[in-house]
């Protein structure tokens, strides 16, 4: 049970990788979380809490279904959270052209990588304190500036939008304290990174963590990689 005198992350998306990775690493660093699976069956996640002494809560939702959404946020409506990192995501098919890319395969992939998280944080802001801190898990390749090789088209798309939706929310936000962050987490061995990524998630996971940290209280919106460094939009 959560106790008031330890800091909170609502992780969303944590079964595996990334997620997975940061629902680690906050334990580590004494933090109480929250952290969401899609599914019901057991998870990697579940193998984790019986050793987190009570200080990881596992939720059940599908971020692309609104009702379960709207329940989560009735189930955790009297919290408070000094984290909301948001780090679900797909690539379906990273080596389509877009011009292959059916509408049905474009849509699933930017409803899972920008509206449903952008949904989410709509929904679940108000339980973020004023300063705390809202994260969601974006891409380098999310950057239009950088974009000089193509590939990975549909995914780019979807984590520029993404990227475009979180400043057009936080400018709506006039006078939020919270601080927002767009976090690029390198490329990662993950189910989606591969074999041949440069880093392995115990690496690139406890820089943002760091990144988080070193950026609570500052306020507005930043675009960012694991390292802190800036990504141009």
């Amino acid at each position: 049970m959560a106790t008031s005198n330890i800091p909170t992350a609502l992780i969303v998306g944590a079964s595996r990788g990334l997620g997975l990775g940061l629902a680690k690493e906050y334990l580590a660093r004494g933090w109480q979380v929250i952290a969401t699976v899609r599914a019901t069956a057991k998870t990697a996640l579940h193998d984790v809490q019986a050793d987190a002494h009570g200080r990881l809560e596992i939720e059940h939702v599908d971020i692309n279904e609104p009702h379960q959404v709207a329940a989560l946020h009735v189930r955790l409506h009297n919290r408070s959270l000094d984290l909301l990192f948001v780090s679900a995501g797909i690539s379906t098919a990273p080596d389509t052209s877009i011009g292959q890319v059916d509408a049905e395969e474009f849509a699933h992939e930017m409803t899972n990588n920008a509206l449903s998280p952008m949904h989410f944080i709509e929904m679940f802001h108000d339980l973020v304190q004023p300063k705390g801190s809202i994260v969601v898990m974006s891409s380098g390749l999310g950057s239009i500036a950088n974009n000089t090789d193509g590939g990975w088209e549909t995914y780019r798309a979807s984590k520029a939008a993404l990227n475009t939706l979180m400043r057009s929310f936080v400018a709506r936000q006039t006078g939020d304290p919270r601080t927002y962050l767009l976090m690029d987490p390198g490329w990662v061995r993950t189910d989606m990174g591969g074999p041949d990524a440069t880093l392995g998630v115990e690496e690139s996971v406890p820089r943002m963590a760091d990144v988080v940290e070193a950026e609570v209280g500052k306020g507005g919106l930043r675009f960012c990689n694991y390292r802190g460094q800036t990504v141009a939009w």
